[in-house]
């Protein structure tokens, strides 16, 4: 029986360290990095006649977490002793949260190859971390572990979702609409390198139709988004095979193995009474008043989901674009920013979300340290739609002033582009390429699609591509539309090509130039370049037709 005929059912255990300053029970600080075994003091390390305190704003950030997820807050919340021996728990025991959770029931959003789909949030519960066990890097390593207490009584929420996904994708797409919702909020850095955000998976298989779920596997050590897929899709084949093959599905632990790509059993799965909660004696019930959710609520930053919806609602921008836009809150501010800084939504969205963006990804750093302000984005814009900056040069400006050496005004005065090609100056250049053409162009008529395809190409290579396409195009029309009232003084030629006469129709026309005076001078323009061979002798005329050229360039 193949894959497709069982179901996967997913559920996903998610901690989050909380952004306090200082520990969730003492005032030990929790900054990364620091050295081993400095951030401690008796409480944190569980010496007797120590007591905890709680910390107000782990309450508050816990709060605000479930506020944005959708999730009850509970009126009355306890603390609770979660009993269990490991060598990086100090106390012998976790204080965390069991029968009476901060908050119950809600949901988060997901989106799936276009498919939206809400999952159940069970709860979200407060607790403390416990130490970091080391076994790697130290002198005596191959035989000890090493121990840091420094993270042992930092903040965390759990979030527990209900079993609603069926596939590692909805899983994948769930815990990446999670972390953007806390980055938001600013509840958690959301660091998984350290250690910020750690999942857990439970996994089971069923077959299709069948409504009791199979047995529950834990699968841990998933510390990044691509493990989680990678060991869920692992775990999904190894469960169906088994069931396949007769064997029984043991409820138990299991180990991502990162340089194996497999699942490794690590211990049978506890339950609840193994752990002999019994509530906390050293702590208050937590009382959460309705005036305090409501400054929680009040204080709220925007969320991704409202403002998408106000991208597209107040800039026009595409539900696409939108999505880009605020994937992170930095760069829903840097692209508001520069729509401040006096861009347009469409261009700032435009060079944001594409060549902004790209550059970062190469760069593999974060828009916040872009070196291209907003108020420089919108001055290149600006210089870009205005024409300063050439279309075709575009690119390389910006991946000048990506590269952040120089100013948006030394780049351009670096790239010659000051001294911008004016209409006089390519009208001219445009006479001067087609008299050197001349016998090449005969047989194509003025205003054609190939002539000024060719006549572009030639512009375009003589400038180094500084001239505007736009300008050039809008000249095209001109000329070819009896509208180019730009001359260029120049010498008659001593032997004035052809210019055709009406009503023949055995003549070609071609490119060319006849003397035109003006005000006492001879001067040529392109739109009176025009002659033709006459079939048995030549002829001139001051009324050679020039064709409209077919929707422009």
């Amino acid at each position: 029986m193949a894959l497709r005929d069982y179901e996967p059912v997913i559920g996903l255990e998610v901690h989050v360290q909380l952004s306090t300053a200082t520990k969730i029970f003492c005032g030990c600080s929790t900054k990364f990095g620091d050295p081993a075994n400095t951030n401690v003091c008796p409480v944190c390390l569980g010496l007797p006649g120590a007591l905890p305190v709680m910390n107000r704003k782990a309450l508050e950030l816990a709060t605000r977490a479930a506020l944005a997820l959708n999730i009850q807050v509970q009126e009355r919340s306890r603390f609770a002793r979660k009993n269990y021996f490991y060598p990086d728990l100090t106390k012998g025991y976790q204080i965390s949260q069991y029968e009476l959770p901060l908050a119950l029931g809600g949901w988060l959003e997901i989106e799936v190859e276009g498919a939206k789909k809400r999952i159940g949030i069970t709860r979200l519960h407060l607790e403390e971390d416990a130490g970091k066990s080391m076994h790697e890097g130290f002198p005596e390593s191959a035989t000890k572990s090493y121990i840091d207490f420094n993270r042992c009584g930092t903040p965390l929420v759990e979030i527990v979702s209900e079993p609603d996904m069926r596939t590692p994708a909805e899983a994948y797409a769930y815990l990446t609409a999670l972390k953007q919702v806390l980055l938001y909020a600013e509840v958690s850095d959301c660091n998984m390198e350290e250690g910020s955000l750690r999942c857990d998976a439970n996994v089971s298989v069923r077959k299709r139709g069948v409504e009791k779920f199979g047995e529950k596997v834990e699968v841990k050590n998933l510390n990044s988004f691509r493990y989680l897929q990678r060991a869920l899709e692992y775990e999904i084949r190894r469960q169906v095979e088994a069931v396949e093959s007769g064997a029984r599905i043991l409820q138990e632990t299991r180990l991502w193995n990162v340089g194996a790509a497999r699942t490794e059993p690590m211990r049978s799965k506890e339950f609840a009474h193994d752990y002999r909660y019994f509530p906390e004696p050293d702590l208050l019930p937590v009382q959460s008043t309705e005036q305090m959710i409501a400054q929680v609520r009040g204080a709220m930053p925007e969320l991704p989901a409202a403002k998408r919806a106000r991208f597209i609602s107040q800039y026009g921008l595409t539900p696409y674009d939108a999505g880009v836009l605020t994937d992170s809150r930095a760069l829903a501010d840097y692209f508001e920013a520069t729509m401040a800084a006096g861009a347009s939504a469409k261009s700032a969205a435009k060079w944001t979300s594409n060549e902004l963006m790209r550059r970062l990804d190469e760069a593999n750093v974060d828009v916040a340290a872009t070196p291209i302000s907003p108020e420089s984005l919108s001055q290149f814009i600006a210089k870009v739609e205005s024409g300063v900056i050439p279309a075709a040069k575009a690119k390389e400006i910006f991946a000048e002033l990506f590269a952040g050496s120089k100013s948006l005004e030394e780049v351009i005065a670096l790239m010659e582009l000051t001294a911008r090609i004016s209409r006089e100056e390519l009208l001219k250049m445009l006479v001067e390429i087609a008299k050197r053409h001349q016998n090449d162009l005969a047989h194509e008529s003025a205003g054609s699609r190939r002539l000024e395809g060719f006549l572009f190409g030639q512009i375009m290579s003589e400038t180094k591509r500084l001239a505007d396409p736009q300008v050039l195009r809008a000249l095209f029309l001109n000329i070819a539309s009896n509208e180019a009232n730009l001359q260029v003084t120049t010498e008659a030629p001593r032997n004035p090509p052809l210019i055709p006469s009406t009503g023949n129709n055995s003549t070609q026309s071609f490119v060319g130039y006849a003397p035109i005076t003006l005000s006492g001078q001879k001067t040529e323009t392109l739109k009176d370049a025009v002659s033709e061979r006459v079939e048995g002798g030549t002829q001139t005329s001051r009324d050679a037709k020039i064709e409209e050229p077919e929707n422009g360039m």
